[in-house]
């Protein structure tokens, strides 16, 4: 094993390192142990810690107690996400289908099923259905987070109560992609625009995420709030248009359009930026801010945000309101300060 100072940890959208193999362990449990973000020798990409075999295997040795891979829910039989099959139909009106062995459970937003067969039972929920012998408050605070972050107050359970697989499927609320969110190859924690979640395994958690900055939270597009997604199974999303996910490495900076961002690990660093100059500001057609991501980690962004697809077609009907042609101009940027793209 090499002990040359080879590896690299993510913290707080900063590149620690290097450290040899020994050192990281020693690290770890202050920077979040086995789902922190890690690069070294083998790797092509960032990964959690708990994914690379050497890592885990060397804290083993140093007596650490390895974190799991994602945290365990108290209402799943095991402690852990349902494991649900799922395949993806379709190019730009996209449907998900499921398939659940029996006792299994996937939650849904409202509103999104497209089909089960006969032996689904469904079951509208307020609160969190991953938590057995919730308290009435317990159920208030957990509907009040999914209310901030844009979704339904009711989640919707979908369980296979007969004695074989059962499928249920859900749908695109409007044109675009569909992405599966394998959370335990993502370090159990991503974070998400409002409004992008459809479904998910039993055990899986939507919280609140705020953006500690303030410029973030007026001109980020998103607002102070983002949904964070948690668990160790799989969750899908939807974002517009087509999808792009990108690896950024440790320091690596892209600017974006501040409604194109999906989603994104929490290693990676989030802020905004102005454009900078009258004329860019004033007849750029791009607004006056964009969000700046800086490595490490994994993004998704989308080619076409849902703000932006009905301004358009309000302009085409000829609509005072909305973007329409002057969308990028002084008048479309202030008019969308606060709702961002």
């Amino acid at each position: 094993m090499s002990r040359m100072p080879e590896w690299y940890v993510a913290q707080n959208g900063q590149s620690l390192g290097p450290f040899t193999i020994d050192e990281l362990v020693q690290k770890l449990p202050a920077l979040g142990g086995l789902q922190a973000m890690v690069f070294g020798p083998g790797l092509a990409q960032w990964m959690p810690a708990g994914t690379v075999a050497e890592i885990a295997g060397a804290m083993g040795r140093a007596g650490h107690v390895p974190l799991p891979p994602a945290p365990g829910v108290s209402g799943t039989p095991n402690g852990r996400c349902d494991e649900i099959d799922y395949e993806i139909h379709g190019e730009e009106m996209q449907y998900v289908e499921i398939t659940l062995d029996p006792g299994e459970m996937v939650i849904g937003e409202p509103g999104v099923m497209m089909y089960m067969s006969p032996g689904i039972q469904m079951q509208t929920v307020f609160g969190d259905p991953s938590k057995q012998n919730q308290s009435a408050m317990d159920k208030i605070l957990s509907a009040g987070k999914r209310a901030i972050t844009g979704e339904s107050l009711f989640v919707t359970t979908f369980s296979a109560a007969s004695s074989q697989r059962e499928s249920i499927a859900f749908a695109a609320p409007y044109p675009g992609k569909l992405i599966a969110l394998h959370m335990d190859q993502l370090g159990g924690e991503v974070v998400c625009q409002k409004d992008s979640f459809i479904c998910a395994a039993r055990g899986t958690q939507i919280n609140v995420a705020f953006n500690k900055r303030i410029g973030v939270g007026l001109f980020g597009g998103e607002g102070f709030i983002m949904q964070r997604i948690t668990g160790d199974g799989i969750t899908i999303v939807h974002a517009g248009g087509n999808i792009m996910q990108r690896d950024l490495a440790a320091g690596e900076v892209l600017k974006v359009d501040t409604g194109c961002l999906v989603a994104l690990q929490p290693s990676v660093n989030y802020d905004i930026q102005m454009v900078g100059g009258i004329k860019n500001t004033l007849f750029g057609g791009e607004g006056l801010f964009f969000a700046t991501l800086t490595g490490p980690g994994r993004i998704w962004l989308q080619s076409l945000p849902f703000s932006r697809f009905v301004g358009r077609i309000k302009s085409t009907l000829g609509s005072k309101q909305g973007g329409g042609r002057d969308e990028g101009s002084v008048l479309g940027a202030l008019g969308g300060l606060l709702g961002g793209d």
